[in-house]
């Protein structure tokens, strides 16, 4: 191992080598950028991702989105297999997935809208309408559920002053119920775009929105 500083602490619980902390392991800071072209083509298809920044208005796939979508091309035997990532990545791109960005899909695969518009609205996963900056997904499946996920969603609706699937007044906020997130060793899970929050109480519910905040703040420069 080379003595170049490791940039990924926290990355899927490895710990070995890397010599991380249970906080760092566990913990709930953001590390690590991905690239917008997708890097090398087989992890082209790997993620969406739930960014902060939307652009409901951008076109689809240029640029360095365009690149990735040719990457993701690459990894499928046919054009109808890339769907159900190239609708993820027309999501990262303008936060959501329109009718519009459906039928744009369904030309550049060469499929029938309506087929492309039935896979999309069946999965829960693909926001169909504009979601705020944050997009707050707590899970109330069984474990969380049992570990009281219900009092932290009503936190986090008190607290954003939204109500649920509805956008803060300030597009800071959407807050939605998710089913399992596949962490129930460490209820209640809370999604937050593409970031994980774990064994999360009520107590924690108003460190965690103005956190959220300050980073907007930053962001912003304000």
């Amino acid at each position: 191992m080379s003595d170049a500083p490791f940039k990924n602490p926290g990355w899927a619980g490895n710990t070995g080598e890397f010599d991380l902390s249970e906080a760092e392991v566990r913990g709930d800071d953001f590390v690590g950028d991905r690239e917008r072209a997708g890097a090398h083509p087989s992890t082209s298809a790997t993620y969406p991702y739930m960014l902060a920044e939307k652009n409901p208005d951008v076109p689809l796939f240029e640029g360095e989105y365009h690149e990735r979508f040719e990457k993701i091309l690459t990894q499928y035997p046919t054009k109808q297999a890339a769907l159900l990532p190239a609708l993820g990545l027309a999501q990262e791109i303008r936060g959501y997935v329109s009718p519009e960005s459906m039928d744009r899909v369904a030309e550049l695969l060469e499929l029938a809208p309506a087929y492309v518009r039935g896979v999309a609205t069946f999965y829960t996963m693909y926001n169909k309408r504009p979601v705020g900056r944050h997009l707050v997904q707590v899970c109330t499946n069984i474990s969380c559920n049992l570990c009281g996920a219900d009092e932290v969603l009503a936190a986090f609706l008190r607290y954003t002053d939204t109500e649920m699937g509805e956008t803060s007044d300030d597009g800071e906020f959407t807050v939605i119920e998710a089913e399992c997130l596949a962490a129930c060793g460490f209820p209640t899970c809370v999604q937050i775009n593409s970031r994980y929050f774990e064994n999360v109480t009520p107590a924690d519910v108003p460190k965690i929105v103005e956190r959220l905040k300050a980073e907007s703040g930053e962001a912003s420069g304000s």
